[in-house]
């Protein structure tokens, strides 16, 4: 079977966009894929993390993946940094990873900011580590966001260079997994602008855990224009929050664009956000009420997690001893 792996950093307040541009698919994929869903708390830590949060956001994912449908029974679910060989993949594949290919990566430019000599390590060999999670378990295909995609360009370039290297055909050249349904969630105070967990308005964004009352007041207080709806696609141009407003209706309801400016064409944002709203409530609050109790549980949740770093441990330890043996790494004699 084809294999997928995936995953979200820990770092708290995961969002509407999170769960349509990423979890609601992973549910799907689930049926027809051996799922590995990580929890990459590696990954975040290339920036600074309160120790206590990071911990707190890594069961609050876990709660999310597991209260959104990605069965832990059937899903392999764990935290990244239980799992040594990501790190220890990570090693290998950097000494062969050139410079050149990670100057081009735009990410680091973007996080690092003007203070690009002061950013860490990490954060600028943050796609060789993303390379390691993919190619540690040979994934098959890899669901990806636009902001990804670069990356995973640079798991395929890596991966061929280790198979040239050795002469072997041993890691697959991963692929995106690409969803029609995919949807790219804009903040409700910008319709510019990507959702994002760190716009510091609480109101630019739908957390996964609010409750029904904030979920409404945070869609009848989003940013509109003064027109109604159009009746076609081509009328929400130049209208980003128009157009941000019947996306997450469409991908809440199931439907697609078309439909939902023919149910709405002509309305007034007051009608459509009252619907809106209801809808919204309808699917996330199961989601943020069964949230809350995985999270009031730690233990449980922090036992579903050691279920899953021992299953994915299975797979990773024996194809780790594959690549050292490959690279000329001699290993204990208990580890053949």
């Amino acid at each position: 079977m084809n294999r997928i792996f995936s995953g979200i950093q820990p770092t708290g307040n995961l969002h509407l966009g999170n769960y349509l541009g990423a979890i609601r698919n992973w549910v799907a994929l689930q049926k027809d894929f051996d799922c590995i869903f990580c929890i990459v708390d590696l990954h975040a830590i290339t920036l600074p993390q309160e120790p206590a949060a990071l911990r707190s956001s890594t069961r609050e994912v876990a709660a999310a993946y597991i209260a959104a449908g990605v069965d832990p029974d059937h899903c392999t679910i764990f935290n990244q940094s239980t799992v040594p060989g990501h790190s220890q993949l990570a090693w290998v594949l950097g000494c062969m990873t050139p410079l050149g290919w990670l100057n081009r990566m735009t990410q680091f430019k973007e996080k690092a900011g003007k203070q690009r000599d002061m950013a860490g390590l990490g954060l600028y060999s943050y796609p060789v580590l993303m390379a390691a999670d993919i190619l540690l378990y040979k994934a098959t295909h890899v669901p990806v966001g636009e902001d990804q995609k670069q990356h995973l360009e640079l798991a395929r370039d890596i991966a061929g260079a280790f198979n040239r290297a050795y002469g072997v055909e041993y890691f697959p050249l991963p692929e995106p997994q690409i969803f029609g349904t995919a949807t790219r969630v804009m903040s409700l105070r910008d319709g510019t602008k990507k959702m994002s967990k760190s716009d510091p308005s609480d109101y630019s964004r739908i957390n996964m855990t609010d409750d029904a009352d904030t979920v409404a007041l945070k869609i009848r207080r989003a940013k509109t224009d003064p027109l109604p709806l159009p009746d076609s696609v081509e009328g929400l141009s130049e209208r980003p929050e128009a157009e941000n407003l019947i996306d997450i209706y469409a991908a809440l309801a199931g439907v697609g664009r078309e439909a939902a400016l023919a149910e709405f064409a002509g309305a007034q944002f007051s009608q459509f956000k009252e619907r809106l709203a209801d809808l919204a409530v309808s699917v996330l609050g199961p989601i943020g009420a069964e949230m809350k109790r995985l999270v009031a549980a730690p233990d449980h949740v922090d036992a579903i997690l050691a279920r899953g770093a021992a299953r994915a441990n299975a797979v990773a330890e024996p194809h780790l001893a594959e690549i050292y043996e490959l690279v000329g790494m001699l290993r204990p004699q208990h580890a053949r």
